[in-house]
């Protein structure tokens, strides 16, 4: 079952608008503008969360930012090396 839905206007310049009903595809500019909004309020969500934790522990220095990404790499060659292994 959908959420409920409400009707809003809304004005955006016409070039976003153009570009983003033309891939909008069978869902809809509605659907495809409340996917966008939805993807930035997830991302307003994060910025907040990350805020109170460097508040609160300090910044993330950029060593362990790469040492995270290289982790995050390293698993996912490891999984894709599953996937390809079981078939």
């Amino acid at each position: 079952m959908s959420e409920p839905t409400g009707k809003y206007s809304i004005t955006m310049p016409r070039d976003i608008a153009e570009a983003a009903k033309a891939r909008s595809g069978p869902s809809g500019l509605s659907a495809y503008v409340a996917a966008a909004v939805a993807r930035q309020i997830e991302r307003d969500n994060l910025n907040e969360l990350i805020t109170v934790a460097e508040a609160e522990h300090g910044p993330v220095t950029e060593d362990e930012i790469l040492a995270l990404r290289d982790q995050l790499h390293q698993a996912r060659r490891q999984q894709a090396s599953r996937g390809a292994n079981a078939t």
